[in-house]
């Protein structure tokens, strides 16, 4: 099949590689590992997430093929939005959660550009939960040093449909068994964070992905945004961050993976894929790996087209029964 979503980003929106500020308070010069306490790959695997629910706040719109509800749920003491795409039928439907990129803030609303994506998965037959993660609006701000808030924003997700799948509500026709990831730029860092922590996810997408080590990542933001961003991460010593990083601990994954990275995009170079891609064929993992020659860090034409006919392949190979 083809697919023909259309965009529905706001005509200001634009993703960029860059990731979101982590604080609004001035940050100390460095961190000590006291003050990393709960940020690294195995203290985040190890403590507890969920308790929540999925609330309904009504519908956003009236698609096709699948209705589109806007939810909040609760994180670490936040109120986490975004919307939830539910095909027609019982289910029970596999549960993909899908995960954007940065957008200033200020420019981003609850439709964001990834919302394309999120609608030709759900026509496809799969629950799609797309959350507006920490310090994007309308969800609450919150700490984010290393993006451990917003990855706990996602594993607190995960949790509740493992709750709640199955049982009445929003969630009534979810399989909680059958759990994706999708995750754009700064959403696929976030991806590819999540399924080093968590067992549960079965299949994860990475689509331009950030670097699976923090001190690269950080690095580019602190010395693109002049120092504006990213201080604490930049100056925290390499022995912790390499127990933040996901890229060090890929042995702990247990996730199909598929990663899909532009030949020619300026803001995460394709280097960046090609090692992943390589450390996880070099530890047994089930990986594939796609580069779209001309596309830069969002995809567009034929290409993009051949980008969704290949997640509808990798996510039905992995998630269907």
């Amino acid at each position: 099949p083809t697919a023909t979503p259309s965009p529905t980003a706001s005509a200001t929106e634009t993703p960029t590689a860059i990731p979101s500020p982590t604080s609004t308070s001035a940050p100390p010069a460095v961190l000590t590992p006291g003050q990393a306490t709960g940020w690294t790959i195995a203290e985040m695997a190890g403590r507890a997430y969920g308790g929540g629910t999925l609330t309904d706040r009504g519908q956003v719109d009236t698609p096709t093929g699948f209705t589109r509800t806007l939810i909040t749920y609760p994180s670490d003491g936040l109120t986490i939005y975004g919307f939830i795409n539910v095909p027609p039928g019982p289910g029970p439907f596999p549960v993909i959660i899908a995960l954007h990129g940065y957008v200033e803030p200020s420019q981003y609303g609850i439709l964001s550009y990834t919302t394309r994506y999120a609608d030709a998965l759900a026509r496809a037959g799969y629950i799609v939960i797309h959350p507006n993660l920490r310090n994007f609006p309308p969800s609450d701000e919150g700490d984010d040093t290393f993006r451990t808030g917003m990855t706990a924003d996602i594993l607190n997700l995960i949790a509740i449909v493992q709750a709640q799948g199955g049982q009445p509500g929003l969630l009534t026709a979810a399989d909680p068994q059958r759990i994706g990831l999708w995750g754009h730029s700064l959403g696929g860092g976030l991806a590819l964070r999540v399924m080093t922590i968590s067992p549960v996810v079965q299949a994860t997408l990475l689509y331009a992905a950030l670097s699976g080590d923090e001190q690269r990542n950080f690095d580019y933001v602190y010395r693109a945004s002049g120092g504006k961003r990213g201080a604490v991460e930049y100056h925290t010593p390499p022995e912790i961050v390499h127990e933040i990083s996901p890229l060090f601990h890929l042995e702990r994954v247990q996730s199909a993976v598929s990663i899909h990275h532009g030949g020619e995009d300026a803001g995460i170079p394709l280097p960046i894929a090609a090692d992943l891609c390589e450390r996880l064929q070099q530890l047994g993992k089930t990986v594939e790996c796609f580069t779209y020659a001309g596309q830069g860090h969002i995809f567009s034409g034929r290409s993009d087209d051949l980008f969704i006919e290949r997640s509808w392949a990798f996510f039905a190979a992995h998630l269907r029964r």
